[in-house]
């Protein structure tokens, strides 16, 4: 079975809206347009210890590299927004995204399965991430359309907000391109001004040495001293400045029972009494082994002493 462009195009949508994804819009396989600033952002140091950024970084730099032939790429946004719940109050210092089950397994099989539609359908190759490969995810998903890159660095979409997952597939398959979207942000910096850490070099720019989220995720061994008060409750992630867009208000409940929590978060106290192979058992299939045990101990210590210290600070 072939088909035209046009058609292939939209049947391809509509594949991905029946595996369960909530948009879907295509883009082309060029260079990203955002490529030079991501360079100079590797060069000022705000990639912190992701030394992985910039190993491969001329994958980044253009998706041809990464699947040879590739013409179009696919983009597809999850909706993981948990909506407001007193059961999902033990989960305040954790990042929303890791609530549920691991993102990755829930994604990723979607995207095989779309790929194989794409071989099927045109004979066309295909290759998917959802953050896990040498794509700028984000720069390519604005581009098709998926949404606009907010001043804090997220995708926003005007129906979705910034609470959703990104995948993306390459493929050679001949696709028509969409519509990127315009800039919505206007003068609003509701974002930039929640930040409790200052990591937001200017609007557009974030440096990850100062920011939660890399900090009690990414970063191995002690935090700096003079940002360990700017954590505040956080242990896994910080939502702080998604929590305060505008677009977010609005934002639809997911339809993915994997992404509700389905247990309660053990809270700090425990967590810094957890063993290893009890931490890794307890978190079995879901983002927050990417601290490791050492990150989830590390960051419940910082959590857990200043919440032991602040009945004797000033109100």
């Amino acid at each position: 079975m072939t088909l035209a462009a046009g058609a292939l195009s939209e049947s391809v949508k509509t594949r991905a809206l029946e595996l369960g994804f909530d948009r879907v819009a295509i883009g082309p396989a060029t260079p990203p347009e955002h490529g030079p600033a991501f360079t100079r952002w590797l060069e000022a140091g705000y990639g912190a210890t992701m030394g992985y950024l910039a190993a491969r970084a001329g994958e980044r730099l253009n998706p041809t590299r990464v699947l040879p032939g590739a013409r179009s790429v696919i983009c597809v946004a999850l909706n993981y927004y948990q909506g407001e719940s007193a059961g999902h109050a033990s989960w305040a210092p954790v990042a929303r995204y890791a609530w549920g089950r691991d993102y990755h397994s829930v994604m990723t099989p979607r995207l095989s399965e779309l790929a194989a539609y794409l071989a099927e359908a045109c004979g066309a190759v295909s290759r998917g991430y959802v953050d896990t490969g040498p794509v700028l995810e984000r720069d390519l998903a604005a581009r098709a359309g998926l949404g606009w890159i907010g001043k804090n660095t997220m995708l926003l979409h005007p129906e979705l907000g910034s609470w959703f997952f990104i995948g993306v597939l390459l493929t050679t398959a001949d696709l028509d391109a969409d519509e990127s979207l315009p800039d919505r942000c206007g003068s609003c910096r509701a974002c930039l001004d929640a930040c409790p850490t200052e990591a937001f070099v200017a609007p557009y720019v974030l440096d990850a040495r100062r920011c939660i989220s890399y900090l009690t995720i990414e970063h191995r061994g002690d935090i700096d001293p003079t940002l360990e008060s700017g954590l505040g409750p956080w242990q896994f992630g910080c939502d702080a400045c998604q929590s305060v867009c505008p677009w977010n208000r609005k934002a639809p409940v997911t339809r993915e029972d994997a992404f509700q929590p389905a247990v309660p978060y053990p809270g700090a106290a425990r967590m810094i009494a957890m063993s290893d192979d009890e931490l890794r058992e307890r978190f079995r299939g879901t983002a927050l082994l990417r601290a490791k045990p050492s990150g989830l101990r590390r960051n419940a210590g910082i959590a857990h002493g200043r919440a032991v210290r602040s009945p004797d600070e000033p109100a």
